[in-house]
């Protein structure tokens, strides 16, 4: 492939103001040139991912007038990304996805600076979020999405208006995708919509440990119950080409046991990683929608009125915005604890595997306290040990009705609190 000419800045601001024009956005009576052009330029910007959704926001912010752009991924470059994460090429393999794309950026587009940091987002704090104007998220984990959502809530302070930082949330599965744009503690959160996504597909246990028919029940047995037997309490880095490599020679070992085809390193990162094949028309499509909410607030130039934008290419283009509403018991940008009706003679257990179940919640491994008192915790190991028996426990043992119960998880950024009600 052959890179382009680098974009001149006249040439960039030529293409924007048409853009801003043709679209209504800038009224001819006002001339508003300068003024729009020093709101896009002052904007601060931080993208969060620079894989398939991140590469197509990186390049349309750019090329939209933003200078300002920050760009925070942890993951490195892998051949099959070069299909569609069009930022890398093939001697880019190996490194850091955030470090490139900001080069390729910087190197075509003058008078843009994109500053990357090859880290997690929870390695950054509160100070080194507040610098910026917005944050547009291009991610594909549900648990990153959750902590960044519930950080940016967190900060925001009514008595500083400053502390509010509008996030722009895109998401793509296949040929399917949306948009939306939160705006903390006023729109919905991203808590809030947690019932709308799909369950996630697991297996039967005793079907992963006895009578294994398919690959992915090979790899989900490497997964869950062998990972614990050699490696103890050392939890898994799906992001660790050590960690995912060990997994698929063990997986295949098993299938090889079980005369089961089809076990490849790139279904081992799939059904860990729960990974669904990207498209890059559907990035394309949702990248664009994110990036003009992000020029509608830089510019103040369009009200937001409907948050959440749905995008459907399966068997034709179809696209439906509509307004979604905040939870009153949202456990992020609510006040109010959560509800929950259940049976007292019910064990903790089967609390524990309900709650695993529910799709606005999906816990993995929760720990239980009320009142301050542990009621089961998953670690350490000797303190789950210890506390074990009760599972065993009805619930009407342990609490009362009405009492309000501590629920804390690994895939949680903070602690849920559910009142129990014994029906």
């Amino acid at each position: 492939m052959v890179d382009a000419q680098t974009i001149t800045d006249n040439e960039r601001w030529a293409g924007i103001y048409k853009l801003l024009d043709r679209n209504s956005l800038i009224h001819p009576e006002f001339e508003p040139q300068e003024e729009i052009k020093e709101f896009i330029q002052s904007c601060k910007i931080l993208v969060i991912g620079a894989g398939g959704l991140g590469c197509e926001i990186l390049k349309n912010l750019a090329l939209s007038g933003f200078c300002d752009i920050h760009v925070i991924d942890m993951d490195t470059i892998d051949v099959s990304n070069l299909n569609r994460q069009f930022l890398f090429r093939r001697a880019d393999v190996g490194k850091p996805k955030a470090v490139t794309a900001a080069a390729f950026i910087n190197k075509r587009v003058q008078g843009v600076t994109v500053t990357p940091h090859y880290c997690k987002i929870q390695d950054k704090d509160e100070d080194f979020y507040s610098e910026f104007a917005l944050v547009i998220c291009g991610l594909d984990s549900i648990e990153a999405r959750r902590w960044m959502n519930a950080t940016l809530v967190g900060m925001r302070d009514e008595d500083n208006p400053d502390s509010l930082k509008p996030l722009i949330d895109g998401g793509t599965e296949g040929f399917k995708g949306q948009a939306r744009v939160i705006l903390p503690g006023i729109t919905s959160c991203y808590e809030c919509s947690m019932d709308m996504l799909s369950k996630p597909t697991g297996f039967p246990l005793c079907t992963i440990a006895n009578t294994p028919r398919l690959p992915e029940h090979c790899i989900e047995w490497a997964h869950i119950l062998e990972w614990p037997n050699k490696h103890g309490e050392r939890k898994m880095d799906t992001d660790d080409p050590k960690d995912i490599q060990w997994l698929y020679e063990t997986a295949l070992a098993r299938a090889k046991q079980y005369n089961i085809q089809g076990v490849t390193y790139s279904l081992t990162q799939g059904v860990v990683k729960n990974i669904i094949p990207a498209i890059a028309a559907t990035n394309a499509i949702i990248a664009a929608s994110c990036c003009n909410e992000a020029l509608k607030i830089a510019t103040t130039c369009a009200k937001n009125l409907n948050n959440y934008m749905m995008y459907s290419g399966n068997d034709s283009v179809y696209t439906y915005t509509f307004e979604h509403q905040r939870k009153d018991d949202c456990p992020v940008c609510s006040t109010s604890a959560t509800k929950l009706d259940f049976k007292g003679d019910k064990t903790l257990e089967e609390l524990m595997d309900y709650l695993k179940e529910k799709p606005d919640v999906q816990l993995k491994k929760p720990s239980f306290a009320v009142g301050g008192k542990p009621l089961y915790m998953q670690a350490p190991k000797q303190l789950e040990e210890a506390m074990r028996p009760n599972l065993q426990k009805s619930l009407s043992e342990l609490f009362s009705s009405g009492d309000e119960l501590t629920i804390t998880d690994s895939t949680l950024p903070f602690s849920l609190q559910v009142i129990v009600t014994f029906v």
